[in-house]
């Protein structure tokens, strides 16, 4: 089922079109998105592949495999980058196609206690926060590429 209106359901009926460091991986369920805001490295998002709202409208074995995937990617997410916390959110305010983020995060970041959407407000507001927020330790290409290699590995977690 899709929304001709969801921007989610409009970028996973091109998946073919995204570019290689924008599409991270392919769940049966669900898709792994590279994250715009790369200081948090690593940050991605899971967007499932059905258009739904809440959690509670997949079906229950739906939704148990949908979970499973964000558990698979949350292990290869602390695997490759050996952050200090993850923090997840699954909002739905501006989009609410059901969505996970995965902001890996580190102690050395001063906003460490702080939650993620403070700073990202202010990069939408300030061109020298948005430049410092979308910029990681590595390029998207390099940083996709290990996740990608990790989820290869992880994949036989799913039953």
């Amino acid at each position: 089922m899709a929304d001709a209106d969801c921007p989610f359901c409009e970028k996973l009926a091109r998946l073919e079109t995204l570019p290689a460091d924008d599409l991270v991986w392919q769940f049966s369920r669900s898709v792994v998105l590279l994250g715009s805001w790369q200081f948090y490295h690593g940050y991605c998002l899971l967007v499932s592949r059905r258009h739904a709202t809440e959690l509670n409208q997949l079906a229950p074995d739906e939704r148990r495999a949908f979970l499973d995937e964000l558990c698979v990617l949350a292990a290869a997410i602390e695997g490759c980058f050996r952050p200090d916390k993850l923090n997840y959110e699954l909002l739905g305010n501006q989009v609410p196609h059901l969505h996970w983020h995965v902001f890996p995060r580190s102690r050395r970041d001063s906003d460490f206690r702080r939650p993620v959407w403070l700073a990202l407000d202010r990069a939408e507001r300030e061109d020298d926060e948005g430049h410092r927020l979308q910029n990681g330790l590595l390029d998207r290409a390099t940083t996709a590429a290990i996740l990608r290699a990790k989820l290869a590995e992880s994949t036989a977690l799913l039953p």
